[in-house]
């Protein structure tokens, strides 16, 4: 029997920077029997709970390996349903975050859920056509209705009918009876797709919402409890409505279109969300503005109608008095028109794109207002509606997370620290408890490439305008921006003596530099801060896409924009080899322990490993999908990770080139990896997405 090679196994340790997921809904919650202040959001393959207060996580509901698409709270307060992207629903107990029930029925990712009013029912609908009703009690399955040919979009329990409502995007809008267990009517008022329709007052209108800018309000009217001479009223009505003589006297159910609410927002229609009282409208679209509309009561109908009707009456009795309209005119007719039904209140307008809201009204008339949005964050507003129309933020969750994409990653010496940087910010974690710790502020500087200087007080980050800066990691300050290169930095990194540093700029050029310390010219204090000293420059004939220096210091990799690898003396900047046989540009490489190997990761998809001493390829790896964008060994071995836009992370065996292990990509929060930061101590390691 031959010997057996044994590899350490890797596993997921935990998530950060996430604070909502953009692909999911979010809901308000009761903890502690208190309602207003708790927002569930979907993380990753996990559930979040907010305590909009005081800005922290109440509750993590954890899941597994897949991703959340949906979540609903029960009506009760007790329980949650998930819904995840490979179709099965998961039942937790909010005490104790206990699964009471799996349901596997959907074969693709769920899409929209929702309880009934007494939380003993589940509605599922799914990208799979199909939509199921579940029994929370039982555990089981009620019925399958099956009858629409695309995605799901909604579905609504009519508590007061035993019916559901569903909406996808096959422009049709379907009733179901539950007893019956089939479609009983079919509404086909659109001519585009439905993405999203609900229930408000009292379950008598349906407001649907399609690819333009209209909100679609149908009115329900039930005709089997109808005295026949009621039924007659109702016809008359629906007459003067569509002025049309198609009425329907033979279904169970009358819906006509009663008129439209006009949006102020751009693109198609997002989502609409009710509150639990069917009260108020919350509609949002591709933009970052959130329209709120007013179901009035009946009562306060009625007085706005006859204030109209007032209106309009006198309005014509002075056209008739000037001779613009005939005497004999018609007078005003007393029907309620949805401009008496409804009236609009402020909207809100947010920083960034809306991904999902969810309201709650208050006994006191206060309407809290919850939002996610496509920035990473979770906001908290408030509106009173007795007092007037001012919306107030209540509380904005941002510094958990980055308002971008991570671009780069480091991690400190020690393995307690891990450095995170994009676009907006530079963010600081506790690597055990993954908590953010400072948080420094880069607007507009793009950092592309970061590394902790010795010692780990203080970070090198490079950006795209050329600048390296120097922080602070324990002031959360930029100490000094140094113009480095004259185009974007694409590499930074310790020297093996870590006296210094060097950076592989746009401009072709890699530049060496020497630490110092240097009086601090801000305060009065005699207190010296880190600077750096630029030494010696390496001209190159192209653009540097990557550059890595041996750990033995006797050589510099240098990755060009002409898909070569050139080899220099570190000392003299003598040429030694130059690798080549990528088709596409080398975006990453690193140096083994022992520095006798290198390996190269392309825009062609594929990895190669050289030997040092004399250039040769010893392996070509079609290693991922797309193109290899992060690159490293890890310290003392000749294992490497590798990391591409697929969204896959893989180890591979430079000796035996076998693929040791891929990391599951259902952890993945962006579709693309930007780097890979292994730990000095080989003790843990840190993927950004």
């Amino acid at each position: 029997m031959g010997l057996t090679k044994q590899y350490l196994r890797y596993v997921p340790s935990g998530t950060f920077n996430v604070i909502a997921s953009p692909d999911c809904n979010s809901t308000h919650v009761t903890l502690n029997g208190i309602s207003g202040r708790y927002i569930a959001v979907g993380a990753c393959e996990h559930v979040i709970i907010w305590d909009m207060r005081l800005g922290e996580k109440a509750q993590v509901i954890p899941g597994e390996n897949v991703m959340v698409s949906q979540i609903a709270a029960s009506p009760t307060g007790n329980h949650m349903a998930v819904g995840y992207v490979d179709g099965n629903i998961n039942v937790f107990e909010l005490i104790n975050n206990e699964i009471v029930c799996v349901f596997a029925g959907h074969k693709s990712a769920v899409t929209c859920l929702q309880y009934d009013e007494q939380g003993h029912r589940i509605v599922s609908g799914s990208k799979d056509t199909e939509v199921i009703l579940w029994d929370v009690v039982s555990e089981t399955g009620i019925a399958r209705f099956s009858g629409h040919k695309g995605v799901i979009t909604s579905v609504l329990f009519i508590n007061g009918r035993n019916c559901i409502i569903s909406s996808s995007k096959d422009t049709f809008i379907k009733f179901w009876d539950i007893e019956t267990k089939h479609c009983f009517k079919t509404l086909g008022g659109h001519q585009m797709e439905v993405w999203s329709a609900v229930l408000l007052k009292e379950e008598r209108y349906l407001v649907t919402g399609s690819m333009d800018q209209e909100l679609r309000v149908w009115k329900l009217n039930w005709t089997d409890k109808i005295k026949e001479e009621d039924k007659i009223t109702h016809q008359l009505e629906i007459v003067k409505l569509e002025d049309t003589d198609n009425t329907e006297d033979t279904s169970v159910l009358q819906c006509h279109q009663v008129g439209t609410l006009i949006r102020g927002g751009k693109g198609r229609v997002v989502g609409l969300v009710t509150d639990p009282g069917q009260s108020i409208l919350a509609c949002f679209g591709t933009d970052s503005l959130l329209e709120l509309f007013a179901f009035c009561s009946d009562e306060e109908a009625k007085v706005r109608m006859h204030k109209r009707i007032k209106k309009q009456r006198k309005k014509l009795s002075k056209q008739k008095e000037s001779g613009e309209v005939d005497p004999e005119a018609i007078d005003v007719s007393e029907i309620c028109t949805l401009s008496d039904e409804v009236r609009r209140l402020s909207s809100v307008k947010l920083a960034a794109k809306i991904k999902s809201s969810c309201l709650l009204m208050g006994t006191s008339g206060e309407l809290r207002v919850g939002v996610t949005l496509a920035s990473n964050t979770v906001e908290l507003h408030s509106l009173n509606l007795a007092e007037g129309n001012e919306v107030r933020c209540l509380k904005q969750i941002t510094q958990p997370g980055h308002q971008r994409e991570p671009r780069c990653v480091a991690i400190s010496s020690d393995n307690l620290a891990v450095l995170s940087a994009s676009a907006d910010s530079v963010k600081i974690w506790n690597r055990s408890s993954q908590a953010c710790v400072h948080t420094v502020g880069v607007a507009g500087a793009r950092p592309t490439c970061a590394a902790f200087a010795p010692g780990d007080r203080h970070a090198l980050v490079g950006c795209a305008d050329g600048a390296l800066l120097l922080l602070d990691a324990a002031a959360a300050l930029v100490l000094e921006s140094v113009p480095a290169h004259t185009a974007a930095v694409a590499a930074v990194s310790l020297t093996p003596d870590l006296r210094g540093c060097y950076t592989g700029g746009g401009d072709k050029t890699v530049k060496f530099w020497q630490f110092e310390l240097i009086p601090d010219t801000t305060s009065d204090s005699k207190a010296k801060v880190l600077s750096v000293l630029h030494t010696r420059t390496l001209q190159l004939e192209e653009a540097v896409t990557a550059a890595r220096v041996a750990p033995d210091g006797r050589l510099v990799a240098v990755a060009l924009l002409d898909c070569t690898v050139r080899l220099f003396f570190l000392d003299t900047f003598k040429f030694y080899l130059s690798l080549y046989g990528h088709k596409l540009p080398v975006h990453c490489l690193d140096f083994s322990y022992d520095s006798t190997i290198i390996a190269t990761g392309s825009d062609d998809r594929n990895v190669k490993i050289w030997g040092v001493d004399f250039g040769d390829c010893h392996k070509s790896i079609f290693a991922h999908n797309d193109s290899v964008t992060a690159l490293q060994f890890v310290p003392g071995t000749h294992y490497f990770f590798t990391a591409s836009r697929d969204g896959r992370v893989k180890q591979w065996d430079a000796d035996t080139y076998d693929n040791i292990i891929t990391l599951n990509v259902s952890r993945v929060t962006v579709c693309s990896c930007r780097r890979v930061a292994m730990s000095p101590r080989r003790c843990y390691d840190f993927i950004s997405w």
